[in-house]
This record gives structure tokens, sequence and C-alpha cells, in this order.
């Protein structure tokens, strides 16, 4: 088992041949009461878990959206788009099999994000993203990751898995930041820190 922080710097993830991401977050009404506030958590708000696989410094796979296995061969998954944050548990996640994942790719970078229009972190509270190592067919977590609340940003730079090697090694980031809505572009320039 790995325990991860921000702080502690990139963990080494040697025996580890499945890591998932997830998020998970709660619909509320912001500030809103009465019918409106009703309204507004039923509708929930939608956020996107996303993973852009990197060679060198380019984005060249996105894992999310409507994208659920870009390298067609089970090395990294996403679960769907959850677009409410309604129910218990992970809302969407995405997992890696290290075996399968070309070696061209050099990272992954796992970002979070109010990406549609009128979507945004504001409408949504307890924003939990939480990895695991699923080797083996169990799963464990090793890190609960926490963005601050205090945010106007609507992207969220969560994680990021760097080859060293023949292994791989996970650095936590937990760093915010604006993305243009509805701009695949700026979302694979934020994950490429451009």
């Amino acid at each position: 088992m790995i325990t991860l922080s921000k702080e502690d710097g990139p963990a080494d993830l040697a025996g580890v041949t499945h890591m998932s991401i997830g998020v998970s977050w709660d619909p509320t009404s912001g500030s809103s009461g009465g019918v409106l506030g009703k309204l507004l958590r039923t509708v929930g708000t939608d956020l996107d878990l996303i993973a852009v696989a990197m060679s060198g410094g380019d984005p060249v796979r996105l894992a999310g959206l409507d994208s659920l296995d870009p390298l067609g061969n089970g090395g990294l998954v996403h679960s769907g788009d959850n677009q409410t944050g309604k129910g218990d548990g992970d809302d969407e996640t995405v997992t890696v099999e290290f075996s399968k994942v070309p070696p061209n790719v050099t990272s992954i970078v796992f970002v979070a994000a109010a990406f549609k229009k009128s979507s945004s972190f504001s409408k949504a509270r307890n924003i939990s993203f939480k990895v695991y190592d699923a080797t083996g067919g169990s799963v464990q977590q090793v890190a609960d990751i926490w963005p601050s609340l205090l945010t106007s940003d609507n992207g969220c730079a969560v994680a990021k898995a760097v080859r060293n090697g023949p292994n791989w090694q996970l650095e936590v980031i937990n760093q915010t930041g604006k993305i243009k809505q509805g701009d695949e572009q700026a979302l694979m320039r934020f994950a490429a820190g451009k």
C-alpha cells in the first residue's frame, strides 16, 4: 500500500499494475433557498474527470467527456459521464492498466473540471478525489485529495502518473486553474501546464 500527499512528492508505483482515480461531489443549491434551491439540488451540477495521456509535453490521448477507451486496449478507461453528482461513492473514475499504456506515453495527467457551460465548482460541495491501488482485483484507497472551496477556478489538476524507466510514479498536484468552458484545447493546455 502507498499513501500519498502533495508534500510527500512522487510515490513509487512499482508493483502497482492497476490504478484508479475517482471524483465525487454533492449537488448544492448554492445560496438559493425555497423552490429554486430544491430545483438546483435536483438538477445537480456536472463536473468531469479527464485523464490526458502525454508524450513528452504534448497531449496525445484524452479519456473522459465522450472518449471512454482512448488507447483502444483497456489501458486507460473512463467510467462515463455523471452529469449530476447524485448517488454515493465516486461519480466518475479513470482506471489505468500500466502494462497496456504504450511506451510513447510518458505521463498521464488527471484533471477535474467544470467543463461544460453552466457547470461550476461553486455548484458542487464536498468535492473529493480518491486514488486507488486496484492491483490484483482488490481496491485499496491510498489518497483522498480535497481541493479548496475558496476558488473561483473551474479546473483542478489532481495528480500526474509519470513513467520512470520500467515503472511509474504518482505525484499529487491539487492545483486549480481556469479553463475556457467547452474548449478541449484549453483543457489539454491546462493539463500540459501551458
